[in-house]
């Protein structure tokens, strides 16, 4: 058995305005949302963060900066934590 409920057409009408606004800011957000993330190699990561290699390989194995296994012997950064490492982890001069 299936419930039915009736909805005056002005409260009907206004809950329509309140879903199509939904919509519309789900879409902008969707829109305004980054693409995927794109993988630095350690040299890469190092000069974006003004680092030697060792450094970032360092920063890694102690858990300060997260790495992705990019094969059995190479290790890769996500952009986004690259660039968010020297707000958390350097002091201002």
């Amino acid at each position: 058995m299936q419930v039915a409920l009736l909805v005056p057409e002005t409260e009907w009408q206004t809950l329509l305005a309140t879903v199509h606004k939904l919509n519309a800011a789900h879409a902008e957000a969707a829109a305004a949302a980054p693409g995927p993330d794109d993988i630095l190699t350690v040299p890469q990561a190092a000069a974006a963060l003004g680092l030697t290699t060792e450094a970032v390989r360092r920063a890694r194995r102690e858990g300060r900066l997260k790495g992705v296994r990019r094969n059995e012997k190479e290790w890769g950064f996500h952009r986004s934590v690259v660039e968010q490492y020297p707000r958390r982890y350097h002091r201002a001069a």
